[in-house]
Order: C-alpha cells, then structure tokens, then sequence
C-alpha cells in the first residue's frame, strides 16, 4: 500500500479518534462538571435542547436491553465484532468519500462500546423536543454513527461508479 493510498485511511482513523475522544470528552462533562450524576437529572438549556442523563442498557432506540450479565457482554461482543468489521471495510475502501463516514461510524461505535463495557450502560445526554414530545435521547457517538451510516446509504443509492469505457456524464444503460 502506498502512501497516496494509506493516506485517506489514516484520515479516516484520525476522524474515528477524535469521534472517540470527544464523545468520552463530553461524557466526562456530563457526569463531572455538568453535574448530571443520577440518571433522568436534567439542564435546560434551549426551548428544544435540553441535557438530560439517561442510561441506555440496549443499543440503538433501546432495541435488544440486556436485563443480565450475559446479555451485556453479549452486546459488547457484538457491537465490537461490527466496529471490527467497519474497521476492515475502512481500511480496504479506496473512496474518500466512504472512508471520512466510516471514521464516524467507527469512532462512534467505540465510544459506545467503551461505555457498555466499563459502566453497562451507554451515557445518553442529547434530549431534543418540541414542547411535551421528546426525540430519543442520544449521544455524540449515536450522531456520529447516525450520520455516517446515513452518509454511507446516500453515497451508495446516489452516486455510481462510471466504468473505464463510459465517459463522465454518459446517461445510464440498462443491463
């Protein structure tokens, strides 16, 4: 692999880092500084932001809850087995475009991963709402995760790769 070739990898690593660090940054906030150290403790900041702690057991929207040890580390386990497999699909891409979504997916899926592991929980805190109806609660790492995967779907649907014999700007054939 040469340079030219390892460089948007590593770009695409150092994305994923600092998803890492800064999701876990602001996790720190929340239960040191910010002073939400019990679960539901709430700031109001904005008529529709507010931080308030939450304690996710399952994974995305609460789907799968580990109510036992088992299923926890079950959760670590396959969540780590994913951001395994997302980490071999950015090292392997060639597209820019694909690998800065994935350094999201990846560093946001370690920071979740950090947190079941070392507290059995994901820390929630991102409470958007419109009056009494409130979004689901997520983190920094859900954003990062939830944008890239979304990024990732766009680029797939929206954009195909020319062949060598089709100019730039050919209209499509059928097949």
């Amino acid at each position: 692999m040469s340079f030219l070739s390892a460089r948007p990898r590593t770009i695409g690593l150092i994305l994923a880092g600092l998803v890492y660090w800064l999701d876990q940054w602001i996790k720190r906030q929340v239960d040191g500084p910010w002073g939400l150290t019990e679960e539901y403790m709430k700031i109001d900041l904005l008529p529709f932001f507010d931080l308030t702690r939450t304690h996710n057991h399952g994974v995305s929207m609460g789907f799968l809850t580990a109510n036992s040890m088992e299923m926890r580390w079950g959760l670590v386990a396959l969540t780590a087995g994913i951001a395994l497999i997302v980490f071999v699909w950015l090292l392997r891409e060639k597209k820019f475009g694909d690998i800065l979504p994935l350094g999201m997916v990846l560093g946001g899926a370690l920071g979740n991963i950090h947190d079941r592991y070392r507290f059995g929980y994901v820390l929630d805190y991102a409470d958007f709402h419109i009056g009494t109806w409130h979004f689901y609660i997520f983190n920094l790492a859900d954003a990062a995760i939830t944008v890239g995967v979304a990024i990732i779907l766009a680029r797939s649907f929206l954009i195909r790769e020319k062949t060598e014999t089709e100019p730039a700007g050919a209209p499509a054939t059928e097949n």
